[in-house]
Order: C-alpha cells, then sequence, then structure tokens
C-alpha cells in the first residue's frame, strides 16, 4: 500500500507537467487562430476603389507592365489597375490632407478616361504646379560633362530636353532649403559624345557625386534619397550601374526602365524616348488611310527583334523589315508609313525601351508593345491600355492573329484616345502645360516624400 502511494506520488510532478504543457499549447493555439484572423480581415478590407489587396503598402508605387504570370495580352492585369486606383485614392487623401488650405484647381481635366483616376492627378498636379521646388547643383564645367546638354537631337533627345527644359522652369530654386529635390547635373550622354570609355564614366560619375558629398550635406541626411539624375543613353545607363550608393538610394530618370535589372517602379522614373524633331507633323483621324495591318523596320540588335523578322518579314499583311528603310527608296518612308498602318509594332532593341514607342504616338499609329520588363513612361498616370496593345514577347509567333482579332471598334477607340495622348509624349522649349517634362516632374513630385536624418 506504501509502495503504491509512493508510486503516485512520484508520478504527480509529470502530471501536472503535462496538463501545464497542454495549457500553454492551448493558448498558443488559441492566440495563432486570433492572429491569423485579425490579419486576414486587415488584408482583405475593402478600399474605396473596388477589391483591391495590396494598396496601402505601394502607395503611389508604379504598376510593373509586364510578367511571367501575365494573361496573353502581357503586361498589368486588371488587378493592376484596381491597385493603382485605389493606391492613388490614399495618395489624394494624403495630399488633401496636407493641402487642405490651399485652394484645389477647378480646371477640366481634359479627356479623363485615358487616366488611372484622373481627379488625382489634376489635383496633385495643381499641387506639383504652385509648389514643387528643384535645386540643381552648380559645380561641374559647363564645357564638359555637366549642367548643359549636349543636343536636343536624336535618340536622346529627351536628356538634352530635360536639361534645358529644368533652367526654362519655374520649378528651379536657388536656395536648397526650400528644394524637395536635388538634381545631379552630370550627362553621360555628353561623355560619349566627347569618345569618353565606359570605365573612365563610371569613375567620372563617381567622383562627382563624391565631390557633392563632401561638399553639401544635403546627400548625407537622405542618404540620395532626394536626389536624381537623368540618363537616356543606353551606355550612360549602364555607366551608372556600376556606382551601386547612386543607383541604389537616388531616383534614376532613365529611357531604359527595365525591373527585371534593377529599375525599382516605386523610386525610379522611365523617362520617354522621343526622337525629335520629328521630321513629320502629328497624325491622328486619319482612320480611312490606315490600310496596312502591322508594321516595323529597324535592325536585328535583339533577340525579339531577330524572332520578329524570322516570322514574319515575308508576310503579306505585316510590312516587317529588318533594316532602316534605304533613303533612296523614298523620301522619308520610313516615317510616311506611319500614316499608314494601323498598328506599329515596338519590340525592345539593345535595352527594353524603343524610340518607335515616341514615333508612333506621334504619327498617330497604335503602338504594340512587345518587350517583357518594361515599365512604361507614366504608367501610374496613364492608362496605357486604352491606347495601345500590350504583349509578351512570347506572343511574337500569334502576332498577326492577335491583331486581326481585335475588332475595329476596339481599334478605332485606341486610336482616338492614342490622340488624346500625344500632348504627353512631346517635348517643348520652352516647356508647356502637361507635355513631357511636366509629366517627368509630376513623376519626380510623387517620389519627393523621403525621411530626412
Amino acid at each position: 500500500m506504501a509502495g503504491k502511494l509512493t508510486q503516485s506520488n512520484t508520478l504527480s510532478p509529470s502530471s501536472s507537467s503535462c496538463s501545464l504543457q497542454k495549457s500553454i499549447l492551448t493558448l498558443a493555439t488559441l492566440a495563432l487562430i486570433s492572429f491569423f484572423f485579425l490579419s486576414f480581415n486587415s488584408i482583405y478590407s475593402p478600399s474605396r476603389y473596388g477589391t483591391n489587396q495590396g494598396s496601402a503598402d505601394r502607395s503611389s508605387i508604379l504598376p510593373k507592365v509586364n510578367s511571367d504570370s501575365d494573361s496573353n495580352n502581357g503586361a498589368n492585369s486588371n488587378s493592376d489597375s484596381d491597385d493603382i486606383a485605389s493606391s492613388n485614392q490614399e495618395h489624394l487623401e494624403t495630399s488633401i490632407e496636407k493641402h487642405d488650405s490651399e485652394p484645389v484647381s477647378t480646371e477640366t481635366l481634359e479627356f479623363p478616361d485615358i487616366y488611372h483616376v484622373p481627379e488625382v492627378f489634376k489635383f496633385n498636379y495643381a499641387a506639383m504646379e504652385k509648389n514643387f521646388k528643384v535645386f540643381m547643383y552648380p559645380d561641374g564645367d559647363p564645357n564638359t560633362f555637366y549642367q548643359t546638354p549636349r543636343k536636343i537631337t536624336g535618340k536622346y533627345a529627351s536628356e538634352g530636353y530635360f536639361f534645358k527644359n529644368i533652367r526654362e522652369s519655374h520649378f528651379l530654386t536657388d536656395d536648397p532649403d526650400q528644394a524637395h529635390l536635388f538634381f545631379i547635373p552630370i550627362s553621360c550622354h555628353k561623355m560619349r559624345g566627347k569618345g569618353t570609355s565606359y570605365d573612365n564614366m563610371t569613375i567620372i560619375v563617381d567622383e562627382y557625386v563624391q565631390l557633392l558629398m563632401m561638399k553639401y550635406p544635403y546627400w548625407n541626411r537622405t542618404l540620395g534619397a532626394d536626389h536624381f539624375f537623368v540618363a537616356c543613353q543606353d551606355v550612360g545607363v549602364r555607366a551608372t550601374e556600376r556606382v551601386p550608393y547612386l543607383v541604389k538610394n537616388s531616383i534614376r530618370v532613365v529611357c531604359s526602365p527595365s525591373y527585371n535589372v534593377g529599375f525599382i517602379p516605386h523610386k525610379d522614373v522611365a523617362l520617354p524616348q522621343i526622337l525629335q524633331p520629328f521630321p513629320l507633323p502629328e497624325g491622328g483621324n486619319d482612320l480611312e488611310n490606315r490600310t496596312i495591318l502591322g508594321y516595323w523596320a529597324g535592325s536585328r540588335n535583339s533577340k525579339i527583334r531577330v524572332i520578329l523578322a524570322k516570322v514574319w518579314e515575308n508576310d503579306t499583311e505585316l510590312v516587317v523589315k529588318s533594316s532602316r528603310i534605304n533613303r533612296a527608296t523614298g523620301h522619308l518612308l520610313y516615317q510616311r508609313n506611319y500614316y499608314k498602318t494601323k498598328f506599329c509594332i515596338c519590340p525592345g532593341g539593345s535595352q527594353v525601351n524603343s524610340a518607335r514607342i515616341g514615333d508612333s504616338i506621334h504619327y498617330g499609329c497604335v503602338p504594340v508593345i512587345l518587350s517583357d520588363y518594361y515599365d512604361l513612361p507614366f504608367n501610374d498616370i496613364l492608362n496605357w491600355r486604352k491606347f495601345s496593345v500590350i504583349l509578351k514577347e512570347s506572343d511574337v509567333y500569334r502576332l498577326k492573329y492577335i491583331l486581326k482579332e481585335i475588332p475595329d471598334e476596339e481599334f478605332v477607340a485606341l486610336h482616338t484616345n492614342l490622340v488624346k495622348v500625344q500632348k504627353h509624349f512631346h517635348w517643348n522649349t520652352p516647356p508647356i502645360k502637361y507635355d513631357a517634362f511636366h509629366m517627368v516632374m509630376y513623376e519626380l513630385w510623387l517620389r519627393r516624400h523621403v525621411i530626412k536624418y
């Protein structure tokens, strides 16, 4: 009897321990279930603009245009547009809180259907026009690689126009304490024009930024997050990529915004590559002249272009030529073909971008974007699906059939909307409201909120 009692007493602590462990396990399980339930409700709570599931983390982040998981016609899915709408609504509410004492623009935005959320764009654009200030560092010899553009013509004219326009605008300030952002006025395009090697470009850029860091306090207080530079020349873009702290921290305004190799949509800005001056006037409202289904002519300097030429060069309905049209064939024949074509094919070249997109928009030919990972210019403002056709590169094999399946009424709507966006893809000197310069400045305005140390 005593033995049994002793045995029972020795087992008692073990039983108590098991009971305690079970209680703790039960409480932990209940806590985990509660946490999961609360998190689930937070993630899937309805937003003002539909069933957005991620806009709270994105604010005014640019959406990706293409991804491997997209539907057959590439780029953004419908859910991306919902993200944009909800994100921009949040941005509007924040802006209203900050500027509620300021008069809101009563201007009616023309052609609201081409914008994701026209009310947000109108409000923020008016705030930008009134308040935005940029300080441009005065350092560097304008006769070398700094301060002034190389030229404002040719494939990289966008870089030159920005350098010229910023000086012609009211956004520039001489007081750095008033500035929202700081412009690093170094031009890789000018370096290229002077025969600077790729390696030396990197050294020059690095030394210039190091000089600004040591001479002024502004870089160090944000680690460069409120600084930006502009580069349209693809070699220049690659040269700056070898200066890690510049690429990682500052805002890159570049013509080759490929987000599979380091372009960050919510931080960086896609600069439209526009080949100005155009030799012929704008096209548009000329549907009866557009009898060619699709058109492309250019060099085979990328895999997608090689495939495009190989598959469609001898087709009777698509005009595809794997070389620039010889001037001897006819004066400005390359440009004149844009007037005759419904859909102009825009495959990426050595980079994801193509000047043909700007050409297509100018001449009123609906652009067919055939370039993966391309974050299209002004993509968080303009709804590209309203005036272009966005495809995956893998769709090149079915290109003609995809274009032929587009109903006539849809083509008419695309063409009509294309004419409406032309003003956003044109550089002027001096700059005018809503032109390419102001659209780039608006993108920078959206990125002015940084933490200052």
